[in-house]
């Protein structure tokens, strides 16, 4: 791959956030849904929210323990998504620099 590390991650914390927080704002959750719109009666909103759902268990679903808890604190949850969400755009960016970079022969 021809991208930086340090770049690659840039990018990857930058659209896990912004996936985050734009299906959360149109899928609005209702009574902190953990999943929002999967119960929703609007078609559109369950049918997007099944397209999101297994990305979403992937970026948030082993940080389950700090979402769930009451009085968490904000910027702790946003600093553990960044923590685990750079652990994965490093193993990503890993295995695509060895898939990418194969020589010929």
């Amino acid at each position: 791959m021809k991208i930086s590390r340090k770049r690659f991650v840039l990018i990857f914390l930058i659209s896990a956030f912004a996936l985050m927080i734009v299906s959360n704002l149109i899928l609005v959750p209702v009574n902190g849904d953990w999943f929002a719109g999967t119960n929703s009666p609007i078609a559109w909103k369950r049918t997007l929210a099944s397209i999101l759902y297994p990305v979403k268990i992937v970026l948030v679903g082993p940080l389950a323990q700090i979402f769930n808890d009451p009085d968490g604190a904000p910027p702790i949850r946003a600093l553990a998504c960044a923590v685990y969400w750079t652990v994965i755009a490093l193993v990503l960016h890993f295995l695509l620099s060895l898939l990418f970079n194969r020589k010929k022969a």
